[in-house]
């Protein structure tokens, strides 16, 4: 259930082992879900940007076996776009204060002792740890708008144990060392910060191109994908789920029967569907799963170029875009023409709020407004665009949200085995592409030959980590802030 790149893995997998499978997925047009690549008049864009790049060499193999020579390696340019300049990203702490300039380079020097002399003891929240960590003035220039555009969440609601573990990698001695000291090549994979890696590997037509070929593959071995198949119920008994009933874009309705489901599809839906429905706090343990949602507005612009980043993070607070991508400078053939420019600009937001309900005549004219106000492109020069709406594009967790994923997860192992889950929005795990993948890998092969290896022992980098034990942190997934205990949005 569902073709992004877990299910679409699991599938691809199952094929090699010759079990018989059949993937369904809601959309009509496209496959690879979130790492789908849209097409509108001949150019081409990501649902956010994908990076190419994994710890994990079987993940990487995997990528070459589909694409061959259609993928392309990149360098990597991305900076932050604060008050009118450009910062680079990973933070360099000389270009940081350079743009500051002298006057608020030292008060950020200034404040970054300060947190060090009198820091705040035992920080619960985000803002407290990363205040101790960076100071004040440079935690409110690099760290608090843009995690509030992200998340609609202000940083002294989010908990400090996000940063704790997401910020680690990029505190101000280790940027300090990158900038001073001469470049150590990593002995293995595993050394490799993923966050500061300057070089990446992407697919010549954009990440869906990836998605596209596995479903030509999947369609030589006779297992078509079916498109455009909305999943009206999950019907089990026995203890076994039975029967998948879907209606096709046709309007008739059709059932898949099979011995094994493995879903890719938000946890919270995949509950809902269940018939029978599951027990009382089982529903109300998928019903108070949170999602953050997500508009991308591409625009197409009469200008050759405009900035060379792959993108740019804005955390200028006077404007509503969170990231601007540039497609042409992921692949050129992005771009049907190359005197032509693609710009992706991303809105975080919550389903059914201001920006969400918005028409998308209006969105395209915020879009192209706010990237004039940054100074990027005159209005005058955007000839097209088109918006696309991502429902669910990011988990949301709060201080309980692990313990209702395990009530979830407990009902399924004991009452329906033969139910599984796969990827960032089956597992509710905001994690990289890399790490759907290697889910859906241990499902297929679960199904295929048995193997115990357990999908929810997937570390971040995308490798199966066998210590992590009943009642720990789960840190398996990418790390994202968490509300704070006892506040509620």
């Amino acid at each position: 259930m569902g073709a992004g790149p877990a299910g679409l893995t699991a599938a691809y997998e199952l094929t090699k082992h010759d079990v018989p499978v059949t993937v369904i997925e809601k959309d009509p047009s496209y496959v690879g879900g979130l790492a789908r690549t849209v097409e509108h008049n001949g150019y081409r864009f990501d649902i956010g940007g994908h990076r190419f790049f994994s710890k994990n060499q079987e993940i990487e193999d995997l990528w070459t076996e589909v694409m061959q020579d259609e993928m392309l390696t990149r360098g990597r340019l991305s900076r932050i776009y604060y008050r009118g300049r450009f910062y680079a990203y990973p933070i360099k702490a000389f270009n940081a204060l350079w743009n500051l300039g002298p006057v608020e380079a030292v008060r950020c020097l200034v404040s970054y002792a300060y947190a060090k002399v009198r820091p705040i003891k035992n920080p619960r929240s985000l803002e407290d740890w990363v205040r101790n960590q960076f100071g004040w003035r440079l935690y409110s220039i690099f760290f608090k708008t843009y995690t509030e555009k992200v998340w609609g969440i202000s940083t002294k609601e989010l908990s400090a144990d996000w940063a704790a573990q997401r910020i680690k990698s990029l505190d101000l001695g280790l940027v300090i060392r990158s900038a001073l000291l001469p470049k150590r090549k990593p002995r293995d994979r595993g050394e490799i910060v993923t966050t500061l890696i300057d070089r990446f590997r992407y697919p010549r037509l954009g990440p869906g191109q990836m998605w596209e070929r596995v479903t030509s593959i999947l369609e030589s071995r006779g297992r078509p994908v079916l498109m455009g198949r909305t999943i009206l119920r999950i019907e089990h008994r026995g203890g076994l789920v039975r029967t998948v009933v879907a209606r096709n874009d046709d309007g008739a309705v059709e059932e898949y029967a099979g011995s094994q489901f493995v879903s890719s599809i938000p946890m919270r839906e995949l509950v809902r569907l269940l018939e029978p429905a599951p027990p009382a706090p089982v529903l109300d343990a998928a019903n108070k799963l949170g999602y953050r949602d997500f508009i991308s507005i591409a625009l197409m612009i009469d200008r050759p170029d405009l900035f060379p980043d792959n993108w740019i993070y804005i955390h200028d607070p006077s404007v509503k875009v969170g990231r601007i991508q540039n497609f042409k400078n992921w692949s050129p053939d992005m771009v049907p023409d190359q005197t032509k420019t693609c710009l992706g600009l991303e809105y975080f937001c919550f389903e059914g709020d201001g920006l969400w309900t918005m028409d998308d005549a209006a969105l395209i004219d915020v879009a192209r407004k706010e990237l004039a106000q940054l100074g990027m492109c005159p209005p005058e020069a955007v000839f097209d665009g088109v918006v696309v709406r991502q429902q669910k594009a990011y988990p949301v967790y709060d201080d309980v949200y692990q313990a209702r994923v395990q009530v979830i997860r407990d009902y399924l192992a004991k009452s329906l085995p033969n139910l599984h889950v796969a990827g960032r929005n089956g597992m509710h795990k905001y994690n990289n592409q890399d790490h759907s993948m290697m889910t859906a890998l241990l499902v297929a092969r679960a199904i295929a030959t048995g193997s115990a290896l357990d999908p929810w022992k997937v570390n971040a980098d995308a490798v199966y980590h066998e210590d992590i034990r009943v009642g720990e942190k789960d840190l398996s997934g990418r790390q994202v802030p968490e509300r704070l205990a006892g506040v509620s949005r």
